[in-house]
């Protein structure tokens, strides 16, 4: 393991060694596979309400109990299999989530469908492109942004569910659609 001391890294980045290992390898790096995707979509949509750090520590746990974010598994979860998933102390268990899940895979196999790729999809409202903001400090880093607000807005008109713009944004931040990594950052200009 590689001192870590005085690395200067983004404001939200603690000293836990799971949140350093996140942001250096994870975070803001640009992702095009449908799966991974998928997976942050849900968890981004599990986090409303809770500390990332809690998603991250729980992750694991989420892949196990949601067969890896196999959409094609996941559209066949019936009522029992929700119950069986409220029972799971590893996940976050919310009911209203955990259903929705079921929904998002199956309109995320529509979009695949659709557009060839949910990469294709969801890349499109950055025309294909990551955004690179230059922040200087938390200050600046926006919520949400006009993208943000059009990609929520056109999930939700598709029936996504947990998808609000700040939602959006997250996700955004980390499959590496915007680079909100600080100026001073040692992943900026990674």
């Amino acid at each position: 393991m590689q001192n870590t001391e005085n690395i200067q890294r983004c404001h939200w980045v603690n000293n836990d060694q799971i949140y350093i290992d996140y942001h250096d390898h994870e975070w803001g790096i640009p992702l095009h596979d449908d799966n991974q995707l998928f997976e942050f979509l849900i968890l981004e949509g599990f986090q409303a309400g809770l500390s990332w750090i809690t998603i991250l520590k729980k992750r694991e746990n989420f892949r196990k109990a949601f067969d890896n974010f196999n959409a094609l598994k996941i559209v066949k979860y019936n009522e029992q299999k929700i119950e069986e998933l409220m029972q799971n102390s590893g996940i976050i268990r919310n009911r209203l989530k955990i259903q929705g899940i079921v929904t998002n895979a199956r309109l995320f196999l529509e979009v695949k469908q659709e557009f060839g790729s949910f990469a294709q999809y969801i890349w499109q409202f950055t025309n294909g492109q990551v955004i690179v903001n230059q922040w200087d400090n938390s200050f600046q880093v926006p919520a949400s942004t006009s993208i943000s607000d059009a990609m929520s807005k056109d999930l939700k008109k598709r029936g996504f569910k947990f998808i609000g713009t700040t939602i959006c944004y997250a996700f955004m931040q980390a499959t590496g659609m915007v680079n909100d990594h600080l100026t001073n950052c040692v992943s900026y200009k990674q």
